[in-house]
């Protein structure tokens, strides 16, 4: 008898993550991981009138460790590198946590103003406030009457 082993959403993963490919074709992204693997770090990206603010979870870091550029106007770069803990006794029970370089690149959804980008870095989380170039900022279009 021939036995399989079971994996319940497989079929559900790979028609996503071909449509993710077929979007991100679609839509020129340079993003490439598949559904459900996420990118290191996690990032929450939201926008308002004014600029988008980046949030990444960064625990266990340094500002030292980071590395943050902004090019071509809308892409988003953030390197780093989390070092090993130096442990002299004991034995290790679990390690679950990665330890090395990371680069995460982020297409934006427009050009930003990489002169004015601030940088916040509390509690392990980066906050990145990239403000809106002027031209892609709605402006309010006046009508006359006749």
């Amino acid at each position: 008898m021939l036995s399989t082993r079971w994996t319940p959403f497989r079929e559900v993963l790979s028609d996503m993550n071909r449509l993710q490919r077929e979007m991100n074709y679609l839509f020129g992204s340079r993003g490439n991981a598949p559904v459900g693997a996420a990118g290191y770090p996690a990032l929450n990206v939201r926008e308002d009138a004014d600029k988008l603010c980046v949030e990444a979870e960064l625990p266990g870091l340094r500002l030292d460790d980071l590395e943050i550029y902004v090019q071509e106007g809308n892409h988003l770069s953030i390197k780093g590198e989390r070092k090993r803990p130096e442990v002299e006794n004991g034995a290790w029970h679990r390690r679950e946590r990665g330890y090395g370089t990371f680069h995460r690149d982020v297409e934006l959804p427009f050009p930003v103003d990489a002169d004015h980008v601030v940088a916040h870095f509390k509690h392990g989380v980066l906050t990145l406030e990239l403000p809106k170039r002027e031209e892609v900022k709605p402006r309010r279009i006046e009508v006359k009457a006749d």
